[in-house]
C-alpha cells in the first residue's frame, strides 16, 4: 500500500507514541492535537496522527470522535487507518477500545482487523494471548491498581470480548514463528478482530508486513513502527530537531507508579515543588492562582506542579469530591496554570500523564507541532508550529526511566 497512513489515538501521550514509531520508520509525519479543521494546511507527508482524548470517555463520545478524525483523515487521502491504543490495554469491560473498533470497522473495506498491543521496547508483549508488563501478567502489574481502568484481567481475547460481540480471534506465537506466509494465512482466514502474539521487535516487523495492505489495523507504538518498516517512505527525513532549551516545569496528574517514581526522584534531588490539592481548594481558578503565586517565589529552576497521588490518596479524593468533580478540577487548573506559566516566559512544559497533557495541549490552543528528538522512547520533545507556545514534552504515566522527569526539566 502506498497511500498516506492515518493514524486515531486515544489520547495525546499514545498519539505522540505513535508519531515517532512512524517517524523512526521513515515516514514523514504530521501530528494533530484533536480534529484539523477542512482547510489546516499540511506539508507533503506519508502519514498523518490524530491524537484525541477519548480513551476514559462515554463509549459513544469515544466513537463518535474517532469517527470524525476517519472522515478527516479520508479527506486527506488516507488509505489505510491504525487505531492505536495504550500497550497496557487500558479499557473497562463497556470500552472504550471495542466500541471505537466495531465503528471504525464497519466504516472501513470488509476484512479481518490485525491487532496486538505488544510493545517490547516499553516492555509489553503478548503470548498465548496474554500481556506482559515485563516479566508480570497485565493483571498482576501495578496496572491492577490503575484509578480509571484497574485491569484485573490479563488474557486479551477475554478482554476485548466483553466490549464487543465482532468474532475475537487469536493467532499464537507458534504460528508467528512459522513466518509470513503462515501468519498471512491465520490472519486473514478469520474474520473480525486477530490478537496476534508478539514478543520481539522482529515479531512486529512481521506483522506490519502482513498488515500493510490491511485497510484497518489496531494497537499500540510496537505494531505502528512494524507497520512503518513494511511501508518506509522514499522521502529523506528532515534534520533532527534539536533539544530545546530555556526555562522548564513539570506539570504531573498521572498516578501511575513509574510516575510516581518520576517524582519522587525530583523531590530527593530537592526540586521545589507544589501538590494541587482539590479538596482543600475546589475552585480550580483559586487552586491555579496559589500554584502560580507560588512559582512566581521561587529562585530555583526545574520546578514540579503536582496532583498525581498513591491510589489510597485518590481513593480520599475521589469520595470527597466525586471521581468526575476532582478530574474536572484538576484538569481545569492544569490548564490554567499552563497558560500562566507559557505567559511567565517558560519555554520547556513536562506534562506527565495523558488527562494532564490533554489539558496542557487544549488550554494553549496547540493544534499541533514538529516531533523532535526524544527525552525517553516514545516520548519526543514537540515544538509547535507556532513559535509563541512553549516545547512540550507529553509523557504517558508509564513511559520513561525513574530520573526521566528530572532530567527533563534540568538546565
Amino acid at each position: 500500500m502506498t497511500g498516506v497512513l492515518g493514524a486515531i489515538a486515544d489520547d495525546f501521550t499514545g498519539a505522540t507514541d505513535v508519531a515517532v514509531a512512524f517517524r523512526r520508520g521513515g515516514l514523514r509525519t504530521l501530528l494533530f492535537f484533536g480534529v484539523p479543521p477542512e482547510t489546516e494546511a499540511t506539508p507533503p507527508h506519508d502519514a498523518i496522527v490524530i491524537a484525541l482524548k477519548s480513551r476514559a470517555i462515554p463509549a459513544a463520545d469515544a466513537v463518535s470522535l474517532s469517527l470524525d478524525a476517519l472522515r478527516r483523515l479520508r479527506d486527506r487521502n488516507a488509505e489505510q487507518i491504525y487505531f492505536k491504543f495504550c500497550s497496557t490495554f487500558d479499557s473497562t469491560p463497556r470500552g472504550n477500545i471495542g466500541p471505537v473498533l466495531d465503528a471504525l470497522s464497519q466504516a472501513s473495506p470488509p476484512g479481518s482487523v490485525l491487532m496486538t498491543p505488544s510493545s517490547p521496547g516499553h516492555g509489553r508483549t503478548q503470548y498465548q494471548g496474554h500481556l506482559f508488563v515485563g516479566d508480570t501478567l497485565l493483571a498482576e502489574s501495578p496496572m491492577r491498581e490503575h484509578p480509571a481502568t484497574p485491569m484485573t484481567d490479563s488474557h486479551l481475547p477475554r478482554l476485548l470480548r466483553a466490549q464487543t460481540t465482532t468474532p475475537v480471534s487469536l493467532v499464537t506465537h507458534d504460528v508467528v514463528r512459522r513466518g509470513e506466509t503462515a501468519l498471512r494465512e491465520a490472519v486473514h482466514g478469520e474474520t473480525g478482530y486477530v490478537l496476534v502474539d508478539a514478543l520481539t521487535e522482529d515479531d512486529l516487523r512481521l506483522l506490519g508486513r502482513v498488515a500493510v495492505d490491511s485497510p484497518l489495523v489496531a494497537g499500540a507504538a510496537g505494531l505502528a513502527a512494524g507497520l512503518a518498516a513494511a511501508r518506509t517512505s522514499t522521502t529523506p527525513l528532515a534534520t533532527e530537531t534539536p533539544a530545546p532549551s530555556g526555562p522548564a516545569v513539570v506539570l504531573s496528574g498521572s498516578c501511575s507508579a513509574r510516575t510516581l517514581e518520576q517524582i519522587a526522584v525530583m523531590l530527593r534531588l530537592g526540586r521545589p515543588a507544589y501538590r494541587l490539592d482539590p479538596v482543600s481548594t475546589p475552585d480550580p481558578d483559586a487552586l491555579a492562582a496559589s500554584a502560580l503565586a507560588w512559582y512566581d517565589s521561587l529562585d530555583a529552576g526545574g520546578p514540579l506542579i503536582y496532583s498525581s497521588a498513591s491510589p489510597a490518596d485518590l481513593q480520599r479524593t475521589q469520595r470527597e469530591l466525586g471521581v468526575a468533580r476532582s478530574a474536572e478540577i484538576l484538569e481545569k487548573a492544569t490548564g490554567i496554570i499552563a497558560v500562566g506559566l507559557a505567559g511567565r516566559g517558560v519555554r520547556r512544559l513536562v506534562a506527565a500523564g495523558g488527562e494532564t497533557s490533554g489539558a496542557v495541549v487544549t488550554a494553549l490552543d496547540v493544534r499541533g507541532g514538529v516531533i523532535g528528538a526524544e527525552a525517553a522512547p516514545g516520548v519526543p520533545w514537540i515544538h509547535p508550529v507556532d513559535e509563541r507556545h512553549p516545547a512540550l514534552l507529553l509523557k504517558s504515566g508509564n513511559f520513561g526511566e525513574p530520573g526521566l522527569l528530572a532530567m527533563a526539566s534540568g538546565s
